[in-house]
């Protein structure tokens, strides 16, 4: 590898934001972490992993073959188009994007992202950069700095993906206070819902100070990570 192309592999000081299941504002908890620190200039972006036999490129199923339009990837350019990361554009992020994979095919999605990454970092000259991706599933490849687990006791639905990582999580959102969640969720231990750190912040709300704080320490203190 020449010294240039070196020069332009950059880090990242992660944060991840997951959560036991849909519509539980996963999208908004980014945006109002991007909208409340904005000296922290994040790159932002989702991963959206498709149901069986559905197009990644696309997100319908549109007759291709199980290793067909695997992947997808697109770098945000509106605010209004009407997607999460044109969300998070309108939040204030430094670029955003969304990347769609088959179910079980994000390993092939992982190369495109590190090149469109790989792409910003020799544009801008850095090579530490803060990003927030809204995932639960990155973490079957990469160790954040931080990852936050949303969760909203009012909805009994929790994925066997996010069950399988909630032990990982260094903080939950919780929508609700979690002292319900024993009863919500018998399949999930109430000693690891009890083991954590949980930020009360309800829909609406800004986000509380000390979670604010913990995400600054986050990237101003932790090593980087390769993508």
């Amino acid at each position: 590898m020449a010294k240039g192309d070196q020069q332009a592999v950059a880090s990242y000081r992660l944060i991840v934001v997951g959560g036991h299941t849909r519509s539980i504002g996963k999208t908004q908890l980014v945006c109002d972490l991007i909208a409340a620190l904005p000296e922290v200039n994040f790159i932002a972006g989702k991963i959206t992993q498709y149901g069986h036999g559905v197009c990644a490129v696309n997100g319908e199923h549109c007759g291709c073959a199980p290793d067909e339009h695997a992947r997808a990837f697109n770098w945000e350019t509106s605010t209004t188009s009407g997607t999460d990361s044109a969300r998070f554009l309108a939040a204030g992020a430094r670029r955003a994007f969304w990347l769609r994979t088959k179910q079980g095919f994000l390993a092939e999605g992982m190369p495109v992202l590190r090149e469109s990454l790989k792409a910003v970092a020799a544009d801008s000259g850095d090579t530490l950069l803060n990003m927030i991706v809204e995932s639960n599933s990155l973490l079957q490849f990469l160790k954040p700095a931080l990852y936050l687990a949303v969760l909203d006791p009012r909805r009994e639905d929790f994925k066997p993906t996010a069950q399988s990582v909630l032990d990982r999580a260094d903080a939950f959102v919780v929508r609700r206070e979690i002292a319900s969640a024993t009863t919500s969720w018998p399949q999930v231990s109430a000693k690891l819902l009890h083991a954590r750190r949980a930020f009360l912040q309800t829909e609406g709300e800004p986000v509380p100070p000390q979670l604010l704080d913990l995400v600054r320490d986050s990237v101003t203190q932790a090593d980087g990570v390769r993508i």
